[in-house]
């Protein structure tokens, strides 16, 4: 039986194919599409099945994860030869080389360590060279300068998006991961880069060092320290060190109170599961809105819309998750909480239940947002601006507190609410933005 090494080779060796783009032309998509037919309708048996066959595959007697892989391909090859608006070469090169070789990466770590932080580790870092190499010789094959900023923030956001979802899905799922991190970093590639290279690298290494910290002290899972990495990197270069240290703020004081008095929580049943580390949906939930806004911010030139308003539904959205969790953590220490909805007592942790306490300590967790925002960000009336955020942030406290309480449970879960409790606070302050200043 092939060694899961030896098989991801083979994934790498087709997924190479891709460096021939620019000869091949609009003929790009030729290579994957034929070996998704070898795959899917003649090799059943012999080296090359045995090669790449998954234990599916030898179930089904067919070769179904190479298929699979080679006709995700094809589609960002087409793509990629559109005759309008279509994906540059070096994003169809770099989204299958992202996927193909950080399979590599992560299988040679794991015949090392069984450590699942290391085998992201290694999915990411053969991931992001692959990625690199592939843009660097497509640049000089069609001779073009490469952009070493871009180069370097497509290399790495490819590879921390492809590691996300990688360690989200099973190993049959490489055509969801192949595509999304295609049309991901497709829409990256449109907004662009302004940042220089060394600006770029230095963000990369700051929020990598980061989410290591994150995961090592327990306020990260491994999902949610990639997750964390991915958000602070775009952040930093759609956005600013401004917006990042509005965003470490908020994962760093929220994470330190998921860890607060954990034992007393934990002994009252009210504890986060997993020691209180943070889950990729727990991280998305809070700060999906504020990549949003981020992003938007970025591309608000060619939207042809108002950059300031970003400004506010990022920090809205960002202080609304802060309210909300401070509230949270802080408020389930304290006995006879109440429904928001009907003020009736509740058990402490009870979904929609508040306490007074824990209300304060949210709105003061608004306002370390809105000190923050105001300390970094130009505003031409400061304390209107803080206000705004404060405001904005309470209106998503109440508003998931709301949801909570009428919403929460079943097919509703907490990352759910947490988004749309988010979503309020980015709102209610770009609305009041609008309004008061």
């Amino acid at each position: 039986m092939t060694s899961p090494l030896r098989r991801a080779g083979g994934f790498a060796a087709v997924g190479t194919l891709a460096l021939a783009a620019p000869e091949l032309g609009k003929a790009a998509a030729a290579p994957f599409a034929i070996v998704a037919l070898l795959a899917a309708f003649v090799i059943d048996d012999g080296p090359v099945f045995e090669l790449f066959a998954r234990a599916q595959d030898r179930r089904d007697g067919q070769l179904n994860g190479l298929a699979g892989f080679a006709l995700a391909a094809t589609g960002l090859a087409i793509l990629s030869t559109a005759p309008r608006e279509s994906m540059p070469t070096e994003v169809f090169v770099a989204a299958i080389l992202v996927v193909a070789y950080g399979n590599v990466g992560a299988r040679a770590v794991e015949r090392l360590w069984s450590d699942p932080g290391r085998s992201v580790a290694g999915f990411s870092f053969a991931a992001f060279l692959a990625a690199a190499a592939g843009q660097l010789v497509i640049a000089w094959t069609v001779g073009r300068a490469p952009a070493p900023a871009a180069v370097v923030f497509l290399a790495a956001a490819g590879a921390l998006v492809a590691a996300l979802l990688r360690s989200m899905l099973y190993e049959r799922d490489d055509p969801i991961v192949l595509l999304s991190t295609g049309l991901l970093l497709w829409l990256f590639h449109t907004i662009g880069v302004d940042a220089g290279v060394v600006a770029v690298g230095a963000a990369l290494l700051v929020t990598v060092a980061l989410g290591y910290v994150s995961y090592r002290t327990g306020t990260a899972s491994v999902p949610g320290m990639v997750t964390g990495v991915l958000l602070g990197l775009l952040t930093i270069v759609f956005g600013g060190v401004g917006w990042f240290a509005i965003l470490i703020a908020f994962f760093g004081i929220g994470g330190l109170s998921a860890k607060y008095r954990y034992a007393e929580k934990n002994k009252r049943g009210v504890a986060e599961d997993n020691e209180g580390a943070r889950g990729s949906g727990n991280v998305l939930g809070n700060a999906a809105v504020a990549l949003v806004a981020v992003i938007g911010f970025a591309a608000s030139a060619n939207l042809q819309m108002d950059a300031t308003l970003f400004r506010f539904a990022f920090t809205g959205s960002l202080a609304a998750a802060m309210s909300d969790t401070l509230s949270s953590e802080i408020g389930v220490l304290f006995d006879e909480p109440r429904l928001i909805t009907t003020l009736e007592r509740v058990d402490p942790g009870t979904d929609g239940g508040i306490t007074w306490q824990g209300y304060v300590v949210g709105v003061v967790g608004a306002g370390l947002v809105a000190a923050v925002a105001v300390a970094v960000f130009t505003f031409d009336a400061p304390a209107l601006a803080a206000l705004t955020v404060v405001a904005g942030g309470v209106a998503g406290m109440t508003v998931d507190s709301v949801l909570g309480a009428t919403l929460e449970g079943g097919r509703v879960g907490n990352q759910t609410v947490n988004f749309f409790g988010t979503l309020a606070g980015a709102v209610a302050s770009a609305a009041l933005a609008v309004l008061l200043l």
